[in-house]
């Protein structure tokens, strides 16, 4: 059925959908809840984050080959998707931009592809409360020479290269510009995801407990198309690349 693609391509309240489609709400509502469920039954297989030396080495060689970075693997950073204020502890969701959403943290590689997807926590916590309860900084604690590049959010550890603060020192500025460049792909990455399912930019409207499975269906379904080398993807990825559109 046509109704989960166009649910997180055009997203709107179910009611509608339903009466575009011809099919009752709770069609609709069902489907939604199947189909993401058989999504999230893959998502080992499409998200993978690499944690064996063999995979760890691929990881490095791979940046090197299109980046700077030593030893880097990946880049972190967040993005939040809009959903309807919760009638529980709604006030956790309350962004510091000021809006309603939950937060998004992930961890991309060099290939467009996201390797972590976490979202599940409300909008008004902070990345690096996200990051030191992540998988992924379980396993990067357990490595050597490994990191990822992040931005001023976080703080500074062996595994997390992040910008000097209060730079006056010229290698200091070239570092930072080198960081800045190689980690803004994460936000580039974002907006290939929110492009095509625009449910991750405008409004999650599902209940709250299974929010967090819609967004994930949506990161696993851009590294599908990724891996697809879908034109229709890749063509909106470029318009969305010379658009400046985050």
């Amino acid at each position: 059925m046509k109704i989960f693609p166009r649910y997180v391509a055009d997203p709107g309240l179910q009611s509608g959908i339903a009466e575009e489609m011809g099919i009752h709400q709770t069609t609709v509502s069902k489907t939604l809840s199947r189909v993401s469920k058989k999504i999230m039954e893959k998502a080992d297989l499409w998200i993978k984050f690499p944690s064996s030396t063999h995979d760890i080495t691929v990881a490095k060689n791979e940046w090197l080959q299109k980046c700077k970075f030593p030893s880097a693997i990946g880049v972190i950073g967040c993005t939040h998707v809009r959903i309807p204020k919760p009638v529980q502890f709604g006030d956790e969701y309350i962004n510091r931009k000021g809006f309603v959403s939950i937060y998004v943290q992930a961890t991309c590689n060099v290939n467009e592809q996201f390797t972590r997807v976490e979202a599940s926590w409300p909008g008004s916590v902070h990345d690096n409360r996200i990051w030191r309860n992540s998988s992924v900084w379980k396993v990067l604690s357990e490595c050597k020479n490994t990191v990822l590049l992040g931005d001023e959010g976080y703080g500074l550890e062996p595994w997390l290269v992040t910008p000097f603060r209060n730079v006056t020192e010229d290698s200091h500025k070239s570092f930072n510009n080198l960081l800045k460049k190689e980690r803004v792909v994460i936000e580039r990455y974002f907006g290939q995801v929110k492009r095509p399912f625009r449910v991750s930019q405008y409004m999650c409207r599902i209940n709250l407990p299974n929010d967090p499975t819609i967004v994930a269906c949506c990161f696993i379904l851009h590294n599908i198309a990724k891996h697809l080398q879908d034109e229709d993807f890749e063509d909106m990825a470029q318009d969305l690349h010379e658009d400046g559109d985050n």
